[in-house]
């Protein structure tokens, strides 16, 4: 057995010694076939969950009820899920009811795509009742079974189609695209936090360009908030490698006025919209990378924003020339000046208010253009004066 199923591995061994069925599972097997990076390790077993509480030290009982049980093993987290069939789904997303199986086949066939329902076992032999190696072999997505009855068990599946289009660089086959574009609306009925995972892991796949082209051809442009624009498959994603720069791109391409706005519709968090609405906004006022700038944008969105000219514009790349500049700065932050908040009002001579802000955010741009020493003295004076000719009106 090869990593990183050596140490799981001890999670099979001791459900086999008890009389269990226990195999490796889903992407990390599917994964492993294709030579791609193996994330997270999944175990599906015929033991149930209260079996599998008893046999573990260190669990986590997250999925219980669905038959999914956490087994913490060397500091390292496992799902452990029973063998399981799964009844009608209502709401399109979670099904009614579990039922627990002893069969290994039952289980896979409730899976979403053949190239997913592999199993192996502690020999590392496959167990492959689908033709998942054959689809994988063939570079091609195909359901388990009806394409019309996967995507309206679970929903999400339509964009987990076209995320791994993108990141395995396969094909979608004609019957699939085809149920696609039959039950697109039904897509409506899933949590955009969910969407936006999906969304987010194609925009960084190796053929984002081609999984646009797919959501235009399937109609799944009609229920994603894309301001039901086509354009993103005009630009080269592929050197797109983080988050950030990925959802810049997206707003940058759509020519999305208010960013935040828009990716709220997204459910991103509150971090993600600040680093992107920051990146948005110092790609749109940058004309030329002067010292102010790159203290004003910090080397991270600097960079970000490079990259992006490069890919929107066509211009050559400064990054070089960013990050001298960037080395060369006096000062990184306000926290740099060699005076505080307490000293502006002494120096000043003024009670505490919003003049401060302007003060420091003008002290900061002549500190970094060389104007003024970073050094207490030189500030003080800088302060006195400008206090006097400060008229309040900021």
């Amino acid at each position: 057995m090869r990593d990183p199923f050596i140490k799981p591995l001890a999670i099979l061994h001791k459900l086999q010694q008890n009389g269990y069925l226990a195999y490796f599972v889903g992407g990390s097997v599917r994964d492993f076939i294709i030579g791609r990076p193996i994330g997270d390790i999944d175990i599906a077993t015929s033991a149930r969950p209260e079996d599998v509480v008893r046999l573990f030290p260190k669990v986590i009982e997250v999925g219980i009820e669905h038959g999914t049980v956490v087994v913490v093993l060397e500091n390292e987290p496992y799902e452990v899920t029973t063998f399981r069939t799964e009844s009608d789904y209502k709401d399109f997303r979670r099904p009614d009811e579990v039922t627990f199986i002893s069969s290994l086949e039952g289980d896979l066939e409730r899976r979403d795509f053949t190239m997913n329902a592999i199993a192996m076992d502690a020999n590392e032999t496959l167990i492959d009742p689908f033709g998942g190696r054959n689809a994988i072999k063939r570079g091609i997505i195909e359901t388990v079974g009806n394409a019309d009855e996967r995507f309206s068990e679970d929903a999400l599946r339509m964009m987990r189609a076209v995320r791994f289009m993108s990141q395995l660089s396969f094909t979608i086959t004609p019957e699939v695209k085809e149920a696609i574009r039959r039950n697109r609306y039904l897509l409506q009925n899933i949590a955009m936090e969910r969407i936006s995972v999906e969304f987010q892991k194609l925009m960084l796949g190796n053929k984002a360009t081609e999984a646009f082209r797919t959501i235009v051809d399937t109609g799944l442009l009609d229920v994603l908030p894309l301001h039901e624009k086509k354009e993103l498959i005009e630009y080269d994603w592929t050197t797109i490698s983080e988050e950030t720069s990925a959802w810049s791109l997206l707003c940058l391409i759509l020519e999305v006025e208010d960013t935040a706005l828009f990716l709220r519709k997204w459910k991103l968090s509150n971090k993600r919209i600040k680093e992107t609405e920051k990146t948005v906004v110092f790609y749109r006022s940058i004309k030329e990378w002067t010292p102010f700038a790159i203290y004003q944008s910090g080397l991270e969105v600097a960079l970000r924003v490079n990259h992006l000219k490069r890919i929107l514009q066509g211009v050559q790349s400064e990054e070089e020339k960013i990050r001298l500049i960037y080395e060369s700065l006096p000062i990184y932050s306000p926290k740099d000046i060699e005076a505080n908040g307490k000293d502006l009002v002494s120096w000043g001579n003024r009670a505490q208010g919003p003049w401060i802000a302007q003060c420091i955010q003008e002290l900061s741009e002549n500190i970094v253009c060389g104007k003024i020493e970073n050094d207490r003295n030189v500030i003080k004076e800088w302060v006195s004066k400008w206090s006097l000719k400060f008229d309040g009106n900021c």
